[in-house]
């Protein structure tokens, strides 16, 4: 842009007369205008000096001095004199624009704003009192001020400024300061052709201003036109207003010579022609000569020394001159900030880009075609994030890509931001977008993306979305393959996914990711043997599979030997052996494993090869203190791993892995006392050894981090396994108040209320545990699991539903898979299994269960394998019943007998009585089933005499016995179990089951007497709302039999059954057995609307109950529904039948 040298002095404008303004100054020296006058026209800027030029030159040849009065004071010296007559003249309208005109002069285009802006509410305050328009001093002053405006904050007042010009030239259409400076606000809008049409007027105006003709040829060469351009410019070099003489002249000169220049380098763009010295570089230096302080040649020629002399230390010089001299050199100031920046010297590209910003010449005004400049905010976004503050660094990206929509660069500098801020959904966002734009833009490109690629798959690895940050990572490893960062990187996210299936229950899956971790880790120790978070990463790999123990067989043994063999003296694994005796003869791993099926023998090796590549971790990070610590806290807790796996059921305190773990986390702390949960590892190991050392740990590292919920929660186990309940909970409810989502903290309070007799309680805390924790928790699914069978024990309702059994089932059958080996808990299984009919899967897992118990038992002839393998023999039995298998039942519980007789002293005697009548129970039912009613009678008999002798025997046992007597149809039988019956209803009243069967045997027997005893009972169960509904319809069939036998009306009958409708009218089994009796079709529609409301979710009723009730009604469409709800119900097809047959 030109100069405010280009515009007509405030002088010029107001055509005032010199000599008036001369006598004023000498008749009024001491008036505020006087002054303001003197230091306007000493400043050398108006066309006329104060004191007028006398011709008859003193003749100095044989030397002296002048004593001229027109020697041009400083400018310093002139703005202290105006600045002290404008306070002195501060109403003066004309002191006011005659000071903003110099204060333009000097290019302080703040000050001059303010002063016109000052003056012209002077003006037209005077205009207002006076009644005249002082129109020329108010063009003056808006003249000024819009030419001030053009390079104040530029471009932001470019709008207001051509408002100005445009006002003036509505009165004044030849006015040429504004015609010159609406074509300087449209030359700095790239608007050239506009700008080059209002210049040539301003020329017309006055042919011979050389100062306009050179902005009009300047536009002409930025539109295209250099050739043009040039001749013009070299034309009007000759003008007078070109004069080196003056101060103005000097500026104009060396801005057109630098013009010059630039169309010279344009027109030709050779290197040859660029590098000589006699070509654009000599017009440049010419224009450095002219004026020392024009910033834009010294841009050029440090363009020049970098890009073709090959000098960048005279190329830095002259940026940094252009920038010291004007901060709107933004080429200067990218060049001086790409050189720091790869110094490294954020600080000065700090202070370089700010002042870019801060100069407004990189955004571009409203409407402007011109485009804005966004580096200097990228640049301060870069700097911002070495310095890591990220909010900033996001507002400077954010800032630059409002710019610059299309710059690739800032868009991976905002989502790096994001990333580094924890805002993983933004910057996936920024990543994505960078590099496929879904709005049509074309991102502007430079050098290689794989970073973008590699910065992507971080973000997705912190989003835990692994599966998208694994495909990243191995995308720019096919790009760079040995690039150790992101391979290291692949790996770790192959870790962490694998520990993300265990959480989530996947373990096949993570077995799968654990093996292709050692395939990038063998990959890596092939150029960076001596990686930390290589050998960390091995060892979490093979950690794994002790998760998962059903998949040990599948372990690469080979590959993880050696990966531990790579580039290591074998005897240095021997450096730490004797904390664990695990060392370099362990190394042989895959030839221990070879044609073994023994799983402990597995598991064993499996551990060591996690211990040898955590030992291998401490020996890579030799002189680094802090990763000492950290590898000596993970070797720490695979030592306890290892414990855990192999010796926590031994009897012996202080193990062999225990006490590794010990001195590891000893170690540990030694090197980095300040890390809380290292003293929280301390305490767990401990707990057991020393509650001391252990309360200590666990106090000291809540001192450090007092937000610990492990540490809280370790605290309440540590107190609790000392019996201090009441310490315990107040530790266990602090973890839970410091994160509620702590699944363990919940089952330590159900330890508690369980400790303490509350059951339920403690079911209810297990349960909300098992809901909070995820699949790697083995503690809270075994909790969960016995806490749940314990209280269906105790509730036989909550037995028969399925909803109640589906969870702790979901909870064992992982537990199958992570120990395959816990007998107990498997056993649980096949006993959860059994209830929900599943009984060949049951069968399948009882199984295992006895040839594990022999195999220990002939190991070690201990009576709790044999106490084992009975109980499994008697589930088997129970089961194969239960599949029509009753040859192999009855083998598999006479086994079961046969070993009870011979040892009774393997468990105690209330188990015993109960797994006797279990196996008998069996054994008779399995006869009766086989028609064998002779052999199936002494198992009964020998049964009932156990439940008389035993109390706790389940009245529901005694019900069953009778009702196979009761078939066997002697009379003895019949009145034994009668006897049964009798003496059960003594000893547990009115029992459901039994009082059915009683008043059942009296229907059958037609015993008016007993049946009348049993009604009154029957009435009395059939308001028990604990009941089920088949029970109650059981009762409610009972006693309408009765009724129909004790009673020859048939009203009295169906009175009956109508007082079952009227005590549960909601219920479609009162409506059904009315339809049954009376044949009414209101009735039968009645129960086919409420069983209707009975299913799921809203009831419980099932298929086949709703599709009896719809057969209930007669219909041609209601039977159809029925056989559809379940077609192998007879009752729906017996009822179409019946109406095709009739139709």
């Amino acid at each position: 842009m030109a100069s405010h040298a280009d515009f007509d002095s405030a002088h010029d404008l107001l055509d005032l007369d010199i000599q008036t303004l001369r006598q004023f100054v000498d008749f009024f020296p001491d008036q505020g205008l006087s002054k303001v006058l003197t230091g306007y026209l000493s400043s050398g800027i108006s066309k006329y000096p104060l004191n007028e030029e006398t011709f008859d030159a003193p003749d100095l040849s044989e030397g002296g001095v002048a004593l001229s009065q027109n020697v041009a004071l400083s400018q310093e010296d002139c703005l202290v004199i105006m600045t002290e007559g404008i306070l002195e003249a501060k109403d003066s309208p004309l002191a006011h624009c005659l000071l903003g005109d110099f204060y333009l002069s000097l290019e302080e285009y703040e000050s001059a704003v303010e002063t016109t802006r000052k003056g012209l509410k002077l003006a037209a305050a005077e205009a207002k009192k006076t009644g005249l328009a002082f129109q020329r001093i108010r063009d003056a002053l808006s003249s000024t001020l819009a030419t001030a405006l053009i390079y104040y904050q530029t471009p932001r007042n470019h709008p207001e400024a051509k408002d100005i010009f445009r006002s003036i030239l509505k009165r004044k259409p030849r006015f040429t300061s504004a015609l010159i400076g609406i074509g300087l606000i449209l030359e700095e809008d790239e608007e050239y052709a506009e700008a080059i049409e209002f210049l040539e007027q301003a020329l017309k105006q006055d042919p011979s201003n050389g100062r306009i003709g050179a902005e009009a040829a300047w536009c002409q060469a930025l539109n295209g036109d250099y050739q043009a351009g040039l001749e013009r410019l070299e034309e009007f070099l000759e003008y007078p207003q070109m004069d080196p003489s003056t101060q103005r002249g000097k500026e104009l000169q060396s801005q057109t010579l630098y013009r010059i220049g630039v169309c010279m380098w344009e027109l030709n763009p050779s290197k040859a022609t660029r590098k000589s010295r006699q070509g654009p570089y000599e017009k440049f230096f010419a224009s450095i000569k002219a004026n020392p302080n024009f910033a834009p040649a010294y841009t050029r020629l440090g363009i020049f020394y970098e890009d073709y002399a090959k000098d960048r230390k005279r190329a830095r010089q002259c940026f940094q001159k252009a920038f010291e001299l004007s901060p709107s050199e933004v080429v200067a100031a990218e060049r001086l900030a790409q050189y720091f920046s790869d110094q490294g010297d954020w600080d000065i590209v700090e202070v370089v880009s700010q002042r870019v910003v801060d100069s407004g010449k990189v955004r571009a005004a409203p409407g402007s075609k011109k485009k804005g400049i966004s580096w200097p905010f990228s640049a301060l976004g870069v700097v911002h994030i070495n310095k890591q503050e990220y909010q900033k660094s996001i507002v400077s990206f954010l800032a630059a890509l409002r710019i610059s929509p299309d710059d690739y660069h800032s868009y991976v500098g905002l989502g790096e931001s994001y990333h580094n801020s924890g805002r993983y959904n933004s910057a996936a966002k920024a990543f994505n977008y960078a590099e496929n734009p879904t709005d049509g833009v074309v991102m502007k490109k430079t050098g290689e993306s794989w970073f973008t690629k590699y910065m992507l798959a971080n973000v997705n690895r912190e989003l835990s979305e692994f599966d998208d940050a694994i495909k990243g990572y191995e995308q720019v490893l096919s790009e760079r393959p040995k690039e150790f960062g992101i391979s290291i990187a692949l790996l770790q996210t192959l870790v962490e996914k694998a520990w993300r299936c265990i959480e989530t229950g996947f373990f096949g899956e993570a077995v799968d990711n654990a093996i292709r971790a050692v395939g990038v880790a063998t990959s890596i120790s092939e150029y960076k043997p001596d990686a930390f978070n290589l050998w960390k990463a091995v060892g979490d790999a093979s950690a794994i599979f002790t998760w998962v123990q059903e998949k040990l067989p599948i372990f690469p043994f080979q590959a993880v030997e050696k990966l531990l063999r790579t580039e290591i003296q074998e005897n240095a694994y021997n450096e730490h052996h004797d904390l664990d005796s695990v060392g370099s003869s362990e190394l042989c791993i895959s030839i221990g494993t070879e044609n073994t099926d023994d799983a402990k023998l597995i598991l064993t090796y499996v551990l060591n090869a996690s211990i040898l590549a955590q030992k291998r971790a401490i020996i890579s990070c030799e002189g680094n203190v802090h990763a000492q610590a950290v590898a000596w806290y993970n070797l720490g807790w695979t030592e306890y791993r290892a414990h855990v796996c192999l010796e926590q059921e031994q009897d012996a305190t202080l193990t062999k892995y225990l006490r590794a773990a010990l001195k590891c986390f000893k170690y540990a702390i030694e090197l980095e006392a300040g890390n809380s949960e290292f003293w929280n590892s301390l305490g767990v190991i401990t707990t057991t050894l020393n509650p001391k050392v252990a309360q200590h740990s666990f106090v000291r590292s809540l001192h450090l981090n007092e937000r610990s919920v492990r540490a809280w929660t370790n605290l309440g186990t540590l107190y609790l396994l000392q019996g201090d309940y009441e310490l315990a909970h107040q530790a266990f409810s602090r973890a839970q108040s410091q994160d509620p989502d702590y699944a363990l903290a919940w089952v330590g309070e159900g330890i508690i209320a369980l400790l303490s007799g509350y059951k339920n309680e403690a079911l209810l805390h297990f349960t909300h545990a098992f809901e909070l924790s995820d699949s790697a928790s083995l503690l809270t699914k075994r909790q969960y699991a016995i806490s749940t069978f314990d209280y269906l024990l105790t509730s036989p309702s909550a037995s028969n539903n399925i909803t109640h059994l589906i969870q702790p089932l979901f909870a064992l059958h992982q537990l199958t898979f992570q120990i395959p080996y816990d007998i107990p808990h498997k056993h649980l299984a096949a006993l959860f299994l059994e209830r929900i009919g599943n009984h060949e899967d049951a069968i399948q897992a009882l199984k295992a269960i006895c040839d594990a118990a022999e195999l220990e038992y002939e190991q070690s002839s201990s009576e709790s394998a044999l106490a084992k393998f009975v109980i499994a023999k008697t589930d088997l039995a129970r089961n194969l019943l239960a599949t029509h298998e009753e040859d192999a039942a009855v083998e598999e519980a006479e086994t079961a007998l046969a070993l009870l007789s011979e040892d009774e002293h393997i468990m105690p005697a209330d188990n015993l009585a109960k797994i006797k009548l279990s196996t008998r129970l069996t054994a008779g039912l399995a006869h009766y089933y086989l028609n064998d009613l002779d052999a199936s009678i002494p198992y009964f008999r020998t049964s009932l005499q156990e439940t008389v002798l035993n109390a706790d025997i389940n009245p529901d046992v005694i019900c069953m016995l009778a009702e196979v007597l009761w078939a066997k149809g002697g009379g003895n039988e019949k009145d034994v179990a009668r006897g049964q019956l009798f003496n059960a209803v003594e000893k547990w009243g009115q029992h459901p089951g039994v009082i059915i069967l009683l008043g059942a045997m009296a229907i059958v027997d037609e015993d008016t007497q007993t049946m009348e005893a049993v009604k009154e009972d029957l009435e009395n169960i059939r308001t028990n709302k604990n009941l089920s509904k088949e029970v109650i319809a059981h009762v409610e069939k009972v006693l309408d039999a009765i009724a129909l036998f004790t009673s020859d009306d048939e009203e009295s009958v169906l009175n009956e059954v109508r007082r079952s409708i009227m005590l549960a009218p909601w219920k479609h089994t009162g409506w059904q057995n009315l339809t049954e009796v009376s044949g009414d079709a209101f009735a039968a529609t009645m129960g086919k609307e409420t069983a209707r409301r009975d299913v799921p979710p809203a009831g419980s009723l099932d298929a086949a109950g709703l599709a009896s009730t719809y057969a209930g009604t007669g219909e041609v469409a209601d039977a159809q529904r029925a056989v559809v709800l379940a077609p192998w119900c007879y009752s729906g097809w017996g009822t179409l039948a019946d109406v095709v047959a009739s139709a």
